[in-house]
């Protein structure tokens, strides 16, 4: 029993090449593929990433199906993130980055970069009404960040005012019925 759990049927050098080159060739396939995949998964797209993972399963443990080489294949996979994210901000970094990608402007979307990501009008739609917007015609800018995030903009006439901007009304307001009761007292005086 104990040979059968730790007998890793190939050696420990195959199974970490093997592990690497899987987790590289998938980044970069993913990174190709889009990076609606990496940040806002919707059902299916959750479906497969876990078929994804079930597919290369074997082309990192190989014939191993012992516990021993499955503990090795995680931790080389975790090894291997974590050592991709240290080397994020190099040559590599900037490749495999996203950029912010804007997704409409001036009220008007772009159609070339929402074919790209593969997005609808219909997916920027309910960015903007999340966003406090009614529809695209009330943004300036509509942007995809990179991490998937999508942020909206507002033409200054449809923001919402804030605490700040209703007190600070106030305030002038007041100022000026003070400054137009003063006013007054001064034109009824004899």
């Amino acid at each position: 029993m104990w040979q059968s759990l730790l007998d890793g049927g190939i050696p420990l050098l195959e199974k970490v090449i093997r592990t690497i080159a899987v987790y590289l060739t998938l980044m970069i396939l993913l990174r190709l593929a889009g990076r609606r995949e990496l940040a806002q998964l919707t059902g299916s797209d959750l479906v497969v990433m876990l078929l994804l993972s079930n597919v290369v399963q074997n082309a990192i443990i190989g014939p191993d199906n012992s516990l021993i080489g499955g503990l090795i294949g995680a931790a080389v996979l975790l090894m291997a993130n974590e050592g991709l994210a240290r080397v994020w901000s190099s040559w590599l970094g900037r490749w495999f980055r996203p950029r912010t990608t804007v997704l409409a402007k001036d009220g008007a979307y772009d159609a070339r970069q929402l074919k790209r990501l593969r997005l609808r009008d219909r997916d920027v739609d309910q960015a903007v009404l999340e966003q406090g917007g009614d529809s695209v015609a009330d943004t300036r800018l509509v942007t995809m960040e990179p991490g998937g995030a999508v942020l909206v903009r507002l033409r200054r006439d449809e923001q919402n005012a804030s605490y700040g901007d209703v007190q600070e009304l106030r305030e002038r307001l007041e100022r000026i019925e003070r400054l137009l009761l003063d006013q007054t007292r001064r034109d009824t005086r004899p």
